[in-house]
C-alpha cells in the first residue's frame, strides 16, 4: 500500500523502495545530483542533492534519504539553493570546465546543475592543471574535469569488478587513479568503457568520438550487439547515417547498460571497404555478385548432391558466435531435422 509525502507542497505517493530523490524525479521535480546513478545506489558524496525536511535542523541528501509518511520536503528554498550553489561553484573551480570545447557539452550533469542554479561563472578559480591521460586505446581521461563523484570507481569495482580505478593521494590532491597511479593504457583496464558511461561530466571520453558531433546533433537508434549470442542492447548515437559513439541501453535486458570492449568500441567494421554487401558465387574461378535466390538454391542443391552420394554425416556446420541464440537454435535444427546429422558445433564452445 502506497504512502504519501509532500514535495514543495505537492502530495507524492511512495512505496518504500525509492529514495526521496527518486520519488521527486518520478513526480517531475528536478534535484541536481552528481554522484548518484541508478545502477550504483545511494552515494551521498557530492552533497548537491540536499533538500530541506520539515522538523530536521540540517539539510539532508535526498539520494540517501528514505521517505516517511507525511514527510514535508522543500527542494527550492533559498537555504537549499545557496548550499547547492556553493557545492557546484567549488566543483566548477577545481577543474577546467570549458563547455565551449568539451565533448559533453549539452550532455553534462554538472552543466545542467549550474544552469538550474543560475551559475554563469565560477565564484572561485583554481589554476592547478594536470596532463590528460591519452595512453589507452579507446578512452581519454582528463582529471582536470573530474569532480571526484566516485561513479567510475564504484562502477569499476562493484559492477564490472575489474578493480582498476580508485581514489589516490589526499586532500586537495585527491584524484582517480588506475592501479595505484599508472597510465590507463598500461594498467589492467580492459577498456569496457563502463566508467565512461556513468561519468556525469567530460572527465572520461570515448577517444573515437572526439570531434565527431555535438550531443544535440545526434539521434539514438537502439539495436542488438552483433558480437556474440548474448544479445546486449545498444544505443547507437548517430549523426546522419554515421555512428558517433555507442552506449549500452540502461533499461534493457540482458545487459542493463553493461558492454564489453567489442560491443562499445568495435563498430569500425561496419564501414570497412572489405565488407561483403551481396552474395558471391564462384564462376570460372572468380567470385561474382548474384541474387540471394541463386546463392541459396546453389547451396541447397550442393547439400542434396552430397547427401545422395555420401550421406548426411558428410556435411557439418559451425554456428557463428556473432549470431543471436535464436539463429543458432535454427542452425542446429536445420542440420538435425532437415539434413539429418548431428555434426553441428558452435565456435564459442572452444
Amino acid at each position: 500500500m502506497s504512502k504519501t509525502i509532500f514535495i514543495n507542497g505537492k502530495e507524492c505517493a511512495f512505496d518504500g523502495t525509492k529514495t526521496v530523490l527518486q520519488v521527486a524525479r518520478d513526480n517531475g521535480f528536478y534535484i541536481p545530483s552528481l554522484c548518484y546513478h541508478p545502477k550504483l545506489g545511494p552515494a551521498s558524496k557530492c552533497r548537491v542533492c540536499v533538500v530541506e525536511v520539515d522538523g530536521q535542523r540540517n539539510l539532508q541528501t535526498s539520494c540517501s534519504l528514505m521517505p516517511a509518511e507525511g514527510m514535508q520536503i522543500t527542494t527550492d528554498s533559498e537555504r537549499v539553493l545557496d548550499a547547492q550553489r556553493m557545492v557546484v561553484n567549488l566543483l566548477l573551480a577545481n577543474g577546467n570546465h570549458n563547455c565551449m570545447v568539451c565533448e559533453r557539452n549539452g550532455n553534462c550533469e554538472l552543466q545542467d546543475a549550474a544552469y538550474h542554479l543560475g551559475i554563469e561563472l565560477p565564484a572561485f578559480v583554481v589554476e592547478e592543471r594536470v596532463e590528460k591521460d591519452e595512453s589507452a586505446a579507446f578512452i581519454v581521461r582528463d582529471n582536470n574535469k573530474c569532480i571526484q563523484c566516485g561513479r567510475c570507481v564504484e562502477a569499476c569495482n562493484r559492477l564490472v569488478v575489474n578493480e582498476v580505478l580508485d581514489f589516490g593521494f589526499r586532500g586537495g590532491h585527491t584524484e582517480v587513479v588506475c592501479d595505484g597511479n599508472k597510465p590507463m593504457g598500461v594498467s589492467s583496464c580492459v577498456q569496457c568503457g563502463e566508467c565512461v558511461q556513468v561519468c556525469p561530466v567530460g572527465a572520461l571520453i570515448e577517444k573515437k568520438a572526439i570531434g565527431k558531433a555535438r550531443s544535440w546533433e545526434t539521434h539514438t537508434v537502439r539495436t542488438t550487439c552483433p558480437y556474440c549470442g548474448v544479445g546486449c542492447q545498444l544505443d547507437l548515437h548517430m549523426k546522419g547515417d554515421q555512428i558517433v559513439r555507442i552506449t549500452g541501453n540502461e533499461t534493457a535486458e540482458p545487459n542493463k547498460g553493461h558492454l564489453c570492449v567489442k560491443g562499445r568500441f568495435g563498430y569500425d567494421f561496419i564501414y570497412s571497404n572489405e565488407r561483403l554487401t551481396a552474395p558471391l558465387v564462384k564462376k570460372n574461378g572468380k567470385f561474382e555478385e548474384t541474387s540471394w535466390d541463386e546463392a541459396l538454391d546453389l547451396v541447397a542443391n550442393k547439400f542434396k548432391e552430397i547427401i545422395k552420394e555420401s550421406g548426411p554425416d558428410a556435411i557439418a556446420g559451425v554456428s557463428c558466435a556473432r549470431s543471436i541464440n535464436e539463429d543458432s537454435f535454427y542452425m542446429q535444427k536445420l542440420f538435425r531435422a532437415a539434413i539429418g546429422t548431428n555434426n553441428i558445433d558452435h565456435c564459442a564452445r572452444t
